[in-house]
């Protein structure tokens, strides 16, 4: 354990990559809606639609509540509730242009509705665009200023784009409906750490220490931190009393998984992955390492499916796609190499190994001139010295999942 006084600043150099699972939340219903109830005709007959579809997604029957809020919009184009329930529906499927699409139409419909903004706020920052969901998540808290989640996922959101002050700012409210909660803790101790508030970086590192005690989200912060110090033994140690008192912590395999393979105890390392799997099926993260491990290993076949698989969970993650880009580039699949490359420099556009490798496939495909300006495009960057990647973060830094649940 590192003195109390560093706490902080031994957990604070953790990555802050990885995916988040949003919350799910039904839109209100809005004030036309309302209106509708009193009235007869075929607006009735919306409202009798607009029931049968609210109690389809109560029950998660996603296809009969579809169906019955297309069967409102008929009746009632401007009907926003609607608009805004198959927005909810896009993102329980994560079909999150669909749900943007429809949620914005409901925002525009009717602006007033906070439920609608945060559905927003969620759906960017289910796709990591933080600073696309800031602005949603600002205006819900403006108009709600004791909304835990919409406070929660902001100062997460302005922790993500390195505004550590602001998010400090913004977190600091919360302490006394979330200083008992590890996690809320953790986060805020973070920031601190990082915007230099001293005062409630060790407040927040003394209460931790208090809440946490014995807990196992404790012992699985402690353990990341140790990995992210390349301490593997330790950290082993640490997320195993993790797991012995439970056995299903989201993301407690997930970090043992990383432990043992940088150990390179790659069988232990593989298992740990698949049972944090079994727990959060939908972890890009556990995907991600798992084509890692494959690839290292030199089981392409079995990378390229696991990296494929993260891509599907979440198109953003780069490594993903410069991962699928290698395996395509030795067996020769040259354009579908550079597919992957494309869609990874869209993300991150001043990575050196990207444009080096594009080159490289460019060069295969008879496209010389292009190949020359990429050649030169990663020479420059390696002269700037921009040599840490994002992409490479899953390899040389430890992701964050944790950080990026929301509170319900």
């Amino acid at each position: 354990m590192p003195p109390r006084a560093t706490f902080f600043a031994f957990l604070a150099g953790l990555a802050l990559a990885g995916n988040y699972t949003c919350a799910k939340r039904s839109a209100k219903s809005d004030h036309a809606l309302k209106a509708a109830e009193q009235q007869t005709g075929p607006v009735t007959d919306a409202q009798r639609w607009f029931e049968k579809g609210q109690a389809a997604l109560q029950k998660g029957d996603l296809n009969s509540a579809e169906e019955a809020f297309h069967e409102v919009l008929a009746v009632d184009p401007n009907a926003a509730a609607a608009y805004a329930n198959l927005g909810v529906i896009a993102m329980r499927r994560q079909s999150w242009d669909v749900a943007l699409r429809n949620l914005q139409k409901a925002e525009q419909l009717a602006p007033d509705m906070t439920g609608v903004r945060l559905n927003i706020g969620l759906v960017e920052f289910r796709q990591e665009n933080y600073k696309r969901a800031i602005p949603p998540f600002t205006s819900v808290l403006r108009d709600e200023p004791n909304s835990t989640q919409a406070r929660y996922l902001l100062g997460l959101c302005q922790m993500f784009t390195d505004q550590f002050a602001l998010a400090t700012k913004t977190l600091e409210p919360l302490w006394d409906r979330m200083s008992g909660e590890v996690m809320y803790l953790y986060v805020v101790g973070i920031a601190a750490n990082k915007a230099g508030e001293k005062s409630l970086d060790e407040r927040a590192m003394q209460q931790l220490v208090k809440v946490g005690e014995d807990t196992p989200e404790f012992h699985m912060i402690l353990g990341k931190a140790y990995v992210q110090h390349q301490e593997y033994d330790t950290a082993i140690v640490q997320l195993q009393k993790a797991l012995n008192a439970n056995p299903q912590l989201p993301f407690a395999h997930f970090y043992l998984g990383i432990a043992y393979g940088h150990s390179g105890q790659l069988e232990k390392s593989e298992a740990e992955f698949r049972k944090d799997i079994e727990i959060n099926p939908d972890l890009t993260d556990d995907y991600y390492q798992l084509g890692l491990l494959y690839s290292h290993g030199g089981d392409d076949s079995a990378a390229a499916k696991a990296f494929a698989e993260a891509v599907k969970r979440n198109p953003r993650m780069a490594g993903a796609h410069f991962g699928l880009a290698k395996i395509y580039q030795k067996q020769g699949l040259y354009q579908q190499a550079l597919n992957q490359l494309d869609a990874a420099l869209k993300i991150v556009p001043d990575s050196r190994k990207i444009h080096f490798l594009r080159a490289q496939v460019l060069q295969h495909l008879g496209r010389t001139e292009e190949a020359k300006a990429e050649f030169a495009m990663a020479k420059k960057l390696m002269d700037a010295g921009l040599t840490k990647d994002r992409e490479e973060w899953g390899e040389i830094m430890v992701p964050a999942p944790e950080l990026k649940q929301a509170p319900n």
